[in-house]
């Protein structure tokens, strides 16, 4: 078996490297998208609204959380709403909202 040379030597180093910094890119990847939020929708019939919170609550139990560029005053308990949300640290954020 010969010895390898210099060229040799760097060739496989590269692939080496080239490999690690795929490993890694991958892996940061994804640990990235771990904390993105999910969108989701709902619907049902608003029960509740905390004007001061900007939280709505429908009849099925699940509270949301309005934009803060939202009228909360065009709402009223009895609206039956279909809207769209994300899960962001724990707290579901409207970010769509159509009343029905």
């Amino acid at each position: 078996m010969r010895p390898r040379s210099g060229r040799q030597w760097k060739g496989i180093m590269m692939r080496i490297v080239s490999g690690l910094l795929a490993a890694f890119l991958i892996a940061s990847s994804l640990s990235l998208f771990s904390g993105v939020a999910l969108a989701a929708d709902d619907e049902g019939k608003i029960v509740s609204i905390d004007r001061q919170e900007l939280t709505i609550t429908l009849d099925n139990g699940n509270s949301y959380k309005l934009p803060g560029e939202f009228d909360v005053e065009a709402l009223q308990e009895g609206m039956e709403v279909l809207l769209a949300y994300d899960t962001v640290d724990g707290e579901k954020l409207v970010t769509d909202m159509e009343i029905e």
